[in-house]
């Protein structure tokens, strides 16, 4: 076989490989373990390479064979509710179906006194109590963090620290009063540390929040954190890359955005914050106001 076949075939290869990583990439996946042999069946019938040629010898990178796809839904079958199984132990599997937030007639309160003095995970027995969302039930805009810190869980009310004080004069800049909106977390437990919450520790309390989604039925959501944006988005990717951008949560615009405990920490970040917030504010005064229902 001559040198020119043996290119066309590693061109190929490399095309291959090419396509299969953007399959990848599309799914999500940032890193690939390359501990596989490399398959060389393409170029076993080629002619030994001459010294001169292997004193740099390339090896073709391994074929790298795409997950296989779930199988179809039946026809008919209906799409997931808003809340998930707790037992879900991760939020980065297959993606939910496209589903928007129907109205819910619960109110706030049934929902809290579901949650009650909750023993569903292990977060329970560091806590001083359950901190559950607060502000208006019929809230245009509301606020998701990651969960309660020491100040949170001593007052019972969500972002009352050093970081819910700035987050409060961020509502005024916008125009708008603490009062006038909905503030709360993925989880409602302060974890040992103030340490990130596990999956599973989010799993189980974020259904919470979405039945709140559907009782208040907010039109802008302000996400703000990574772990808050990962739970409520279902996303991989960081804050950093999506802030700014409004995105969507079955039907509610979501605005991502860094957490003022971040802003604390790197004040710098404080202009992208408000260039966000800017456009939250835009988009509210430019949507008139959804009629109350009686």
């Amino acid at each position: 076989m001559t040198a020119k076949p043996i290119a066309a075939e590693v061109l190929e290869l490399l095309e291959e490989s090419r396509e299969h990583a953007r399959y990848l990439g599309e799914l999500g996946v940032e890193a690939i373990a390359l501990g596989a042999p490399v398959e060389h069946s393409k170029l076993s019938d080629a002619a030994p390479l001459a010294p001169a040629q292997t004193a740099h010898k390339w090896e073709a990178p391994p074929r790298i064979e795409p997950p296989p796809k779930p199988p179809a839904k039946p026809a008919g079958s209906r799409s997931v509710t808003s809340q998930q199984p707790a037992s879900s132990a991760s939020l980065f599997g297959e993606p939910s179906p496209v589903e928007t937030v129907s109205k819910s007639n619960e109110r706030l309160e049934d929902i809290w006194r579901d949650i009650g003095e909750c023993t569903r995970c292990g977060l329970c027995e560091g806590r001083t109590q359950v901190v559950n969302t607060h502000g208006n039930h019929k809230a245009r805009l509301m606020f998701v963090g990651e969960a309660p810190g020491a100040d949170e869980d001593a007052q019972g009310k969500p972002f009352v620290g050093r970081a819910g004080q700035l987050l409060t004069k961020i509502i005024e800049a916008i125009g708008l009063k603490r009062e006038e909106v909905l503030i709360g977390n993925v989880n409602r437990c302060r974890p040992p540390g103030n340490r990130q919450p596990t999956l599973e520790e989010a799993a189980i309390c974020r259904p919470f929040l979405f039945r709140e989604i559907a009782s208040v039925q907010p039109e802008v959501i302000v996400v703000m954190g990574n772990t808050a944006v990962r739970n409520l988005l279902e996303t991989r990717e960081g804050i950093t890359r999506i802030r700014g951008k409004f995105q969507d949560f079955r039907g509610i615009k979501v605005m991502p955005t860094f957490h003022p405990a971040y802003l604390l920490r790197d004040p710098s970040k404080k202009r992208e914050t408000w260039e966000d917030l800017k456009k939250v504010r835009d988009y509210l005064d430019g949507v008139p106001p959804q009629a109350s229902e009686s």
